[in-house]
């Protein structure tokens, strides 16, 4: 697996424990799933363009010509 994919998944733990934690604290009642699930698809949004960005080296490539 890429690190790009080892990242996302990481991000994706971390989403998923920050939920736990607001579900178990009562946040989550007060918010509407609408609101929830436009959060999360930002976030995993972000996480997507972040894990993308910082994958792999950019290396410039030198062609000898002949």
């Amino acid at each position: 697996m890429k690190w790009a994919g080892m990242y996302f998944v990481g991000f994706v733990i971390l989403i998923g424990g920050i939920l736990a934690a607001l579900w178990k604290l009562g946040v989550l009642q007060h918010i509407e799933t609408t609101w929830l699930l436009i959060g999360v698809a930002i976030l995993l949004g972000m996480g997507i363009m972040v894990s993308v960005a910082n994958s792999g080296s950019k290396e410039n490539i030198q062609i000898d010509r002949k």
